[in-house]
């Protein structure tokens, strides 16, 4: 088998192009017979979704804030050497992270991975000027390793003509593809990202159309060529989560569909090496939940199917139900929003699962964006009091109504929003709903923590 080989695919900023250029060239690869590994850099979990399928294999998130080096570097040989060709997808521009010196930017994973970046450019009303942004990228850390450049956007063949001659001539970096501007988005935006795939209509047609795109515009073979073998890892090999103990496996029911959208792989493989059987269920079609040990509700947009969950009545008493029999049951950002007692949009209030008595409402901004810390000072079912959580947060979600207090939530932000005062995590039984999301990889304790309490509740019957 050959080696493995890799390359990053980065932006000079956020809407720059790269995820359409990176779906577009992974999915035109797969079609050659090429086994291509997906990563992304980030939290992000839409772009993730697209790139597992146009890979038709599972898409890893690389984060340096959530994750300790040697994880990513476990995480990502561990997973690449499964393929052909891993490709990790930036996030933001090349260089931007949490603070002026750039830190968890792209730039510093690629530099931390070994890996050749091709830069993504934005062509629009602009020409030669590409130059000096190539140039800038190159000079500012020449640690990080450009070897090729995607012009996006553009719009005719003399644009093409004059930006490939002067950035050749300008840089010495070599155009290797001229991806053009499209009649219509086949990605178009919400919030701050594309409509994840789950809600998009076409998705085997829009991959079709930029894998021949692609095709047609860039040159595989010298994009192939600029990939670098990967570095072999010496490090150890063992991954997040717990050995699953002797028995039969835990039945934990996983809200999939177009409302529940946001799981990392990594979440769902952790519980299973922890001894679990994931159990896929629709919130929106099934009629109730099945026999399961236990449940986790990830994030997503319930908003954008808010009639459809509030009028299936039966499943939503069915998790009510499970809640006040003591099922465990984690829920994250969306799922918490689930677990409330109504969410009003437009005038009208769309009754949910009514777990806690919380209504909540839409904004047209963000009501919390970035990562997050935050501690457990409060009993709840899955974290031990003291443990210090790193995740991140994404909502556009807010609280309308809540007779609570923030002193009953079990988790104290010390970065971020969380529900409510500072705090987060509403608990109730063996329930924990929280606006943070969570990464296993970076929060070992995550995966052993819930399916521990499963079992302690079997064992006690």
């Amino acid at each position: 088998m050959t080696q493995t080989k890799g390359l990053v695919i980065a932006g000079l900023a956020g809407g720059s192009g790269k995820s359409v250029v990176t779906v577009g060239l992974i999915a035109s690869l797969v079609r050659q017979g090429k086994v291509v590994v997906p990563f992304k850099k980030g939290p992000d979990y839409i772009d993730a979704g697209w790139l597992r399928l146009a890979a038709g294999r599972n898409c890893y998130n690389l984060d340096p804030y959530l994750m300790t080096e040697g994880t990513i570097l476990r995480s990502f040989y561990r997973r690449s050497r499964e393929g052909d060709l891993a490709v990790v997808e930036g996030n933001r521009g090349l260089y931007d992270g949490v603070n002026p010196e750039g830190a968890y930017s792209t730039a510093e994973l690629a530099i931390l991975l070994k890996l050749p970046v091709l830069l993504v450019v934005n062509c629009t009303k602009i020409t030669r000027t590409v130059s000096a942004m190539v140039l800038g990228c190159l000079k500012l850390d020449e640690r990080v390793d450009i070897r090729g450049v995607i012009l996006n956007q553009i719009a005719t063949e003399r644009q093409r003509s004059i930006i490939i001659r002067a950035v050749e001539h300008d840089t010495g970096v070599p155009v290797l593809g001229a991806f053009p501007r499209l009649e219509k988005d086949v990605f178009p935006m919400r919030h701050l990202g594309m409509i994840p795939h789950q809600e998009y209509s076409g998705t085997d047609q829009a991959l079709s159309l930029l894998a021949r795109t692609v095709s047609a515009s860039c040159d595989l073979d010298r994009i192939l060529e600029i990939a670098a073998p990967l570095t072999p890892y010496a490090g150890t090999e063992k991954c997040a989560g717990v050995e699953p103990p002797p028995g039969g496996r835990l039945r934990i029911g996983v809200l999939q569909d177009a409302a529940f959208q946001f799981y990392y792989s990594e979440n769902l493989e952790a519980l299973e090496r922890a001894g679990a059987e994931i159990i896929s269920i629709n919130a929106l079609k099934d009629t109730a939940l099945p026999e399961l040990d236990g449940l986790y509700i990830g994030g997503g947009f319930p908003e954008t199917s808010a009639r459809q969950l509030a009028d299936n009545e039966t499943f939503r008493h069915s998790v009510r139900q499970a809640a006040e029999d003591g099922l465990p049951i984690y829920a994250e950002c969306g799922g918490l929003i689930y677990l409330g007692s109504s969410i009003v949009m437009h005038g009208c209030e769309y009754p949910l699962a009514g777990v806690f008595p919380i209504r909540f409402g839409m904004s047209d901004k963000p009501q919390a964006h970035g990562y997050s810390i935050f501690m457990v000072d409060g009993p709840n079912p899955f974290y031990e009091e003291g443990a210090e959580i790193k995740g991140h947060e994404f909502r556009y979600s807010m609280v309308l109504e809540w007779q609570g207090v923030p002193e009953e939530l079990a988790l104290k932000m010390k970065r971020g929003k969380g529900f409510a005062g500072g705090r987060d995590g509403l608990t109730k039984k063996n329930v924990l709903a929280l606006y943070t999301h969570v990464h296993a990889e970076g929060t070992s304790e995550w995966a052993a923590g819930l399916l521990n309490r499963c079992r302690v509740r079997l064992q006690n019957g």
